[in-house]
């Protein structure tokens, strides 16, 4: 077990998704943070050197994560609630804050579920 950031990570585990298991972090900023200190991108945990252990836990330390990041977040949507912008408004109505997008979601069954239904014809 290899203990990066205060969280223990199994010796198998390949570093890309230890490190995607802070909140916060994504896969675009997992990967700067693996080129910067020149991880490969299919090393495993336990193939890691002290050093790079230490910088890159010395480098998340910098970084918004975890409780920080989601206090933040619930202090933006606090803030649009509070100021009554159309955002505010669908979060505290616990709607989809931004409708438009929401024809992405549909699939196709739903789409055919409401057109008629053709009626086959005799065969003569």
């Amino acid at each position: 077990m290899v203990l990066i950031f205060g969280v223990n990570f199994p010796e198998s585990q390949l570093v890309s998704r230890s490190l995607r298991t802070f909140y916060g972090l994504g896969p675009q900023m997992t990967t700067s943070l693996m080129a910067k200190f020149h991880i490969h991108k299919t090393a495993k945990v336990g193939v890691l050197r002290e050093k790079q252990i230490n910088s890159l836990a010395a480098e998340l330390s910098g970084v918004t994560l975890e409780n920080d990041m989601r206090r933040q977040l619930v202090d933006n949507i606090k803030r649009l609630r509070d100021m009554g912008t159309y955002r505010g408004r669908r979060h505290a109505m616990g709607l989809p804050d931004q409708p438009e997008y929401l024809s992405i979601y549909r699939t196709s069954q739903t789409r055919t579920a409401f057109l008629p239904k053709m009626a086959d014809e005799p065969s003569a």
